[in-house]
């Protein structure tokens, strides 16, 4: 009968081993479900904060690709109507250029029509053709001018918006 106890006691040892093994078994798929699920929780809130962080970034580029088209048309407009008002200058020059000339075309035309001699005929056509070119090389030089001048006042705000459109754009480059 000594052999029933002791295979009894061995029963008992194998029936407590096999029950903390159990207990070590659920223990340990408790926790790796545990970190699973932990980890699974961070993964998720890195994924979230990051589609956040890109979709922020698309709307702010997209608001500044609006921003810099309205601001480029703008400066269109604007540089049109600096250039509207430098052809509107111009015209008004020439009108002014061409009153004068028919003016003196008339005066010219009235003194020769009173010219005593050939001399005279000849002396005034001379003044009028020196006085007429003097006028025309003036008029040409002053339209000159305003071309330059409109040329420059409309592409000021064209370039500045040139320079702060590349300056935008660079700006994602160098970072």
């Amino acid at each position: 009968m000594t052999s029933k106890p002791r295979a009894k006691a061995a029963a008992e040892t194998v029936q407590q081993t096999a029950a903390q093994a159990t207990q070590t078994v659920e223990t340990l798929v408790k926790g790796a479900h545990e970190a699973t699920q932990k980890g699974y929780e961070q993964a998720l809130a890195l994924t979230k904060e990051n589609l956040t962080k890109a979709n922020d970034q698309l709307f702010k580029g997209y608001d500044d690709m609006t921003k810099t088209g309205k601001e480029n048309v703008d400066a269109f407009v604007q540089a049109s109507t600096v250039f509207a008002r430098a052809v509107e200058d111009m015209s008004k020059a020439v009108f002014a250029y061409t009153h004068a000339s028919v003016d003196m075309s008339v005066s010219t035309g009235k003194a020769l029509l009173t010219a005593k001699s050939l001399r005279e005929v000849v002396d005034l056509q001379n003044e009028f053709a020196r006085t007429s070119f003097d006028s025309l090389l003036a008029e040409a030089t002053k339209l000159s001018e305003l071309s330059v001048k409109a040329a420059n006042q409309a592409l000021e705000p064209i370039q500045a918006r040139v320079n702060a459109t590349v300056a935008t754009f660079a700006k994602p480059i160098a970072a």
